[in-house]
């Protein structure tokens, strides 16, 4: 599975500091054991003083040496307020050939000029689902499922203006999809971990899942799924794990949760709270 990172901030912050220097860094998590090794693809992107989005991705782990001095050098340059950062470990939802998988056009984050999006899990029927991306559908340009997840949600977000109603309509579109599929055993998605960002100014992360994936790849205490976030009036940090040990500071975000930052003045708000469940479809329960 991948791993997600965020940060905004009222000023051009250092976010080589959990990409790179902390003790626990995306790069850490990149390799911190053979098996959970994510080896598929990496992914950099931040709002620029323009407020034009700037991506730099690679097609291997973060770790190798073909790839680390690029992934090193995008974390000095990712030099805007808001900073999305990706690990990937590919899914493989339709059975295509490992060659097929693997390219910088299937490594997030995802983006358009203006809208940043990283994914954790997977969605089962990434072909069933690409109808309901409309006119966004031509957009695709890899195989990756996450990619037909963020122009879905991407689509309801223009639609609705609202970004967390927009997620929940995503869940929707997702069970309807399931259930149009006569309900399979496999769920409509595993993970709905995701950062999004339509703005250098607001940052959201939802944590949602489905099933059981063992423990976080660092703390055998937490679930794989489970993110967390630093807020300071400076910077909020969001991740898939905590990027160092400090203690006190690492707040969990439940699944079922979303964290919402917005910058107002030279401050960050943080806000959390729990995702409206839809009601009338046959969702898996989420823990209270």
């Amino acid at each position: 599975m991948c791993r997600l990172f965020a940060t905004l901030a009222p000023r051009v912050d250092a976010a080589d500091e959990f990409l790179v220097r902390s003790d626990r860094s995306l790069l850490a998590q990149s390799n911190a054991s053979p098996t959970t090794a994510q080896r598929d693809g990496w992914g950099i992107g931040w709002f620029e003083p323009s407020g034009r989005v700037r991506v730099e991705k690679g097609v291997g782990g973060a770790f190798q040496e073909s790839e680390r001095p690029r992934f090193v050098q995008a974390a000095r340059d990712a030099n805007g307020s808001l900073v999305i950062g990706h690990l990937r470990h590919a899914s493989n939802p339709m059975s295509l050939p490992p060659e097929r998988l693997i390219g910088v056009e299937n490594s997030q984050p995802f983006a358009t000029h203006t809208v940043l999006f990283a994914h954790n899990g997977s969605i089962p029927f990434p072909a069933e689902t690409r109808p309901f991306l409309g006119l966004h559908e031509r957009d695709l340009k890899g195989v990756n499922d996450s990619e037909v997840l963020f122009w879905l949600l991407e689509r309801n977000a223009e639609e609705t203006g609202d970004v967390l109603g927009a997620y929940v309509r995503t869940v929707e579109d997702l069970v309807r999809v399931w259930q149009g599929l006569h309900r399979p055993a496999i769920p409509p998605f595993s993970g709905l971990n995701v950062v999004f960002a339509r703005s250098s100014t607001e940052l959201w992360a939802f944590c949602r899942w489905t099933g059981e994936h063992g423990c976080g790849l660092l703390d055998a205490g937490r679930p794989y799924y489970e993110m967390t976030y630093r807020a300071e009036p400076h910077r909020v940090v969001v991740g898939s794990e905590p990027f160092d040990q400090t203690p006190g500071v690492w707040q969990p975000v439940p699944n079922g949760s979303y964290v919402h930052a917005q910058l107002v003045g030279d401050r960050v708000e943080v806000r959390t709270g729990r995702i409206p469940i839809p009601t009338g479809l046959e969702l898996a329960p989420v823990p209270t």
